[in-house]
């Protein structure tokens, strides 16, 4: 266990948000990363197909002999992470979206928490769900066009201005005081996001949560 990498997966290079805070706060650890960029975007996709990618992914994974494996896209963790864990029972599986949930729920004074992310994400109503149950208010969007913008590589360019305005603009008359991002490619717009937000939202940045959630599971294991 020791000297078992960490095994992370995602649709594309989104997933190295989360591996770069994992390296933040973790640094002696191993990691191998499968960004499965022949098939992105996975929020496109339907269910069926993206249980069979998450599938494939772990499956790739495995061969490393990893001591835990991160679903590193909100997607997959949605629609496949509770499948996954019925069929990979012997690895232990962190998602992003249990992540995330915990620190909204710790961040929000109002109550009101907006989501944005994939088509796919926002449509499993996963966190609608999880958040209800601890009596919040969830305003959903989804947000196609970030993972291909963060995929080119256009984090602060006029474009993703105008489509960050255009995507936000309903969320913002909704009064949250707490915004996820529901994808591990939107930490690349964070900056942009937090403008066209508003400096009073608080913004839960998923890569961060698992990251810190990764920790506390490894140490758990030392004891």
């Amino acid at each position: 266990m020791k000297t078992s990498p960490i095994g992370i997966f995602d649709s594309g290079i989104g997933g190295l948000s989360v591996v770069e805070k994992i390296i933040e706060i973790l640094p002696e650890e191993d990691i191998i990363y499968f960004g499965d960029t022949a098939r992105v975007p996975y929020g496109t996709k339907s269910k069926k197909l993206i249980e069979k990618f998450a599938t494939d992914d772990v499956n790739f994974l495995l061969k490393f002999n990893p001591k835990v494996i991160i679903i590193a896209c909100h997607t997959a963790s949605s629609l496949a992470g509770n499948t996954l864990r019925k069929k990979f029972p012997s690895i232990h599986i962190i998602d992003v979206v249990s992540s995330s949930i915990r620190k909204a729920v710790e961040l929000s004074k109002k109550k009101r928490v907006g989501v944005i992310g994939t088509y796919a994400t926002i449509s499993s109503g996963k966190y609608e769900e999880l958040l209800k149950k601890q009596r919040i208010s969830v305003f959903s969007t989804p947000c196609p066009l970030f993972v291909p913008l963060v995929e080119e590589g256009f984090f602060t360019e006029r474009a993703t201005y105008l489509i960050a305005e255009h995507y936000l603009d309903e969320l913002k008359k909704k009064e949250i005081d707490t915004l996820i991002l529901g994808c591990t490619h939107y930490p690349y717009l964070k900056k942009v996001i937090q403008e066209v937000i508003g400096e009073n939202v608080k913004i839960v940045d998923p890569s961060s949560q698992v990251a810190h959630q990764l920790k506390e599971y490894l140490e758990m294991k030392k004891k």
